[in-house]
């Protein structure tokens, strides 16, 4: 009797080659039912029965969350009112080891009636599934992973491979961005490591704007008002950035200036500051943070010109990283060369 280990390691190792076979296999199945599903305007239905049903919810949550619509159909449901959730626009993707599940071949008299195109996932390629498909991916396995050759082991594994390839295809043919990836996913870890710039800062009394020729009193007005974290955006006649005025920057140079507040702000500013794009990841301004020990952070447009303000608080209070910030300093004004 093999050992529980010895079992594991031959199903990994059976399923792992099936998979590297299906890869081999792959025809121009791949291809058309790409260029079949940029082709319409409507979404990617997927069906499946028991196991194979189990795979098409994946595929279809996949294919949604990369850029292509898609939902699944449940074909037992179908001709009890829900054939009405497929439209002429759309894709049906069968999926069905044999080809020949009674309640998948029901679907396909609708869609030829509605001119619906179906992509089929079956390990037959002369099934009747595949005979009435638009592209078939090939699923064949040589054997099931369970020592009875019985249970959907191996052959779901390979279903679903090939799911991810089709959806990742698309993904890439799209041009889909991660930043678009984050907009679909704008809860739990995933979302907060992939939100934007621009979801995050701070703006309008969060983001207070004065000019290089203000008074350094005016300035501490404008930022008393606005309710700031001791920090505005200096810019000059044309609106684009070119300092930073802190509280920090103050507090120095009273120390050795008393005449600091009838100065100007281009006087007491950092003529040098980092700023970060609106459309950047926020993750990337809270790593330049966290390396130099800053509390805000100034974004800019595609023009130069300030927009916002990002807040470590903010990125902690969203939890883009718990705590990484602890320990980081307060009142630093940035130092390094513009972005």
């Amino acid at each position: 009797m093999t050992s529980v280990r010895e079992t594991a390691r031959r199903v990994l190792r059976e399923e792992s080659e099936a998979v590297a076979r299906a890869a081999e296999l792959l025809g121009d199945g791949l291809e058309r039912a790409v260029d079949l599903i940029l082709a319409r305007s409507g979404r990617v239905v997927t069906a499946g029965v028991g196991k194979s049903g189990a795979i098409a919810k994946k595929i279809a949550g996949t294919l949604a969350s990369t850029g292509t619509p898609a939902f699944f159909l449940h074909p037992a449901e179908a001709p009890h009112g829900d054939f009405g959730m497929l439209t002429d626009d759309d894709t049906l993707l069968a999926l069905s080891y044999s080809g020949a599940t009674a309640e998948i071949l029901s679907l396909l008299p609708y869609c030829a009636a509605r001119g619906v195109p179906v992509i089929a996932f079956t390990g037959v390629e002369d099934s009747p599934l595949a005979r009435h498909a638009a592209a078939v991916l090939n699923c064949h396995v040589l054997h099931e992973a369970d020592p009875h050759d019985l249970a959907p082991t191996t052959s779901t594994l390979v279903s679903l491979a090939l799911g991810d390839a089709l959806a990742i295809a698309l993904m890439e043919r799209r041009q889909f961005r991660k930043e678009d990836f984050a907009q679909f996913h704008p809860g739990g870890s995933l979302g907060r490591r992939l939100a934007l710039v621009k979801d995050i800062m701070r703006t309008g009394d969060g983001n207070p704007i004065v000019s290089v020729d203000d008074p350094v009193i005016d300035v501490l007005l404008v930022m008393t008002r606005c309710r700031s974290a001791g920090v505005a955006s200096v810019v000059d006649s044309q609106g684009k950035l070119v300092g930073l005025f802190t509280d920090g920057d103050l507090r120095r140079r009273l120390s050795c200036d008393p005449d600091v507040l009838s100065k100007r702000a281009r006087d007491v500013m950092n003529a040098h500051p980092t700023a970060i794009a609106e459309d950047r990841v926020a993750t990337e301004g809270l790593r330049l943070m966290r390396q130099h020990k800053w509390d805000n952070l100034p974004v800019i447009d595609s023009d130069g010109r300030p927009v916002g303000m990002l807040d470590v608080q903010d990125l902690l209070d969203t939890r883009i990283v718990e705590g990484a910030m602890e320990g980081a300093g307060v009142g630093e004004d940035p130092r390094a060369p513009s972005l």
